[in-house]
C-alpha cells in the first residue's frame, strides 16, 4: 500500500465541502495519507512570543490564503479521491496517529475588557498544555472535521456536521480509533482540518484547544457491502454511533436508532431486544452544542454484556 502527504497551501486549502471540488490526491483503498493542517481560523503564526505576557496581548498573526473560490469556513486540506468509492458504500478512516503543533487557543466568555482568550503552549512529546494563567491540562488530540461532501450540488458550509461527516467535534476520534462514514459522491472526496489538542464533550465555549496539526496519519479502506445511515466509530473500548440535528432530542434518537441497527447487525439480537439491552448498557452523550446542528453519540462498550 502507498503512503502520501498533503500540506496546507493555496491549492489544498479550502473552506467548504462540494462534490465539484477538484481532488488534490487520488489514492486506492488501503493507502495512507499524512495530513499537515493549520488551525481552523486559517492562522499560520504561533502565539509563543507573548504567550506568557501578563497582559495576555495577542501577537500579530499571518493568515493562510487559498486559490479556491468559495466560503471560507474551517481551513480544510484535501479533497482526497478514493478509487472505487461510490455512493452507498462506507469509507473507514483508520486514525493511525495524530501529532499536534506547539500552540493553541480557546475562546471564553466576555468581560468588560472584551473577549477572554486562553493561549496555550503545547508539549506534543509529553502531551501537556499550559495556558498563560498557568493552568495545565492533558492533551488528547483529534481532528474536529473529517468528512466528505453530500450528494447535493453547491458549496456547503463546514460548520454543521452531516451524515457524511464534517464538523463532528467528537473527542473520541483519537489515534487508534476508526471512523466509518457513508459515501455520497463518487470518489468520496475526503477532507480534514480543525485540529483540537483537547476538548470535553459538549465543546461548551464553541472552541476546544484549537491548534495546527503537524501530522495526522490516516489510512483509508472501502467497505463496498456496508451501508450505514450515519457515522459510527470503533474505539479500543466501545462502539459509537452519531446523530446530528438542530433538535438535541432528534439527534439523540438518530444516534440511538443507529446503535440499535449496529446491535442487531453485530450481536444477532432482535431490534426489540436491542432496545431493552440499550436501556441497560448504552450511554447517550452530547458530542457538541457548538455548531447549531447539535451532536449526540450513543456508546456501547465492547464488554457490555456476555
Amino acid at each position: 500500500m502507498a503512503t502520501f502527504k498533503i500540506e496546507p497551501d493555496e491549492n489544498t486549502l479550502h473552506g467548504f465541502f462540494s462534490r465539484d471540488l477538484k481532488p488534490v490526491l487520488t489514492i486506492d483503498s488501503g493507502d495512507t495519507v499524512h495530513f499537515k493542517t493549520i488551525d481552523a481560523e486559517w492562522g499560520l503564526e504561533n502565539f509563543n512570543i507573548t504567550l506568557f505576557d501578563p497582559k495576555g496581548d495577542q501577537p500579530p498573526r499571518k493568515f493562510a490564503t487559498t486559490n479556491i473560490e468559495g466560503p471560507k469556513g474551517h481551513a480544510l486540506c484535501g479533497p482526497v479521491f478514493i478509487r472505487g468509492a461510490e455512493p452507498g458504500m462506507t469509507l473507514a478512516i483508520h486514525i493511525e496517529s495524530i501529532q499536534p503543533g506547539k500552540w493553541g487557543w480557546t475562546v471564553g466568555g466576555k468581560t468588560a475588557e472584551g473577549q477572554v482568550m486562553h493561549l496555550w503552549e503545547l508539549d506534543p512529546i509529553h502531551m501537556r498544555g499550559r495556558n498563560q494563567h498557568g493552568h495545565q491540562v492533558p492533551l488528547r488530540p483529534f481532528m474536529g472535521v473529517m468528512g466528505m461532501p453530500p450528494a447535493e450540488e453547491g458549496q456547503h458550509k463546514t460548520n454543521p456536521p452531516r451524515v457524511t461527516g464534517g464538523n463532528m467535534d467528537c473527542k473520541e476520534l483519537v489515534a487508534g480509533s476508526i471512523l466509518y462514514l457513508p459515501i455520497a459522491v463518487a470518489g468520496g472526496l475526503f477532507s480534514t482540518g480543525d485540529g483540537h489538542a483537547a476538548q470535553s464533550d459538549g465543546e461548551v465555549s464553541n472552541t476546544a484547544i484549537e491548534c495546527p496539526m503537524e501530522d495526522a496519519r490516516l489510512t483509508f479502506r472501502l467497505h463496498p457491502n456496508l451501508t450505514i445511515p450515519t457515522p459510527r466509530v470503533w474505539t479500543s473500548t466501545c462502539w459509537l454511533t452519531l446523530g446530528f440535528d438542530e433538535s438535541l432530542n432528534v439527534a439523540a434518537r438518530t444516534a440511538l436508532d443507529a446503535m440499535l441497527d449496529l446491535m442487531v447487525e453485530q450481536r444477532g439480537v432482535t431490534r426489540a431486544d436491542a432496545l431493552a439491552l440499550a436501556s441497560v448498557v448504552v450511554d447517550l452523550r452530547v458530542t457538541q452544542i457548538a455548531n447549531k446542528v447539535l451532536g449526540v453519540h450513543a456508546v456501547l462498550p465492547h464488554d457490555a454484556w456476555q
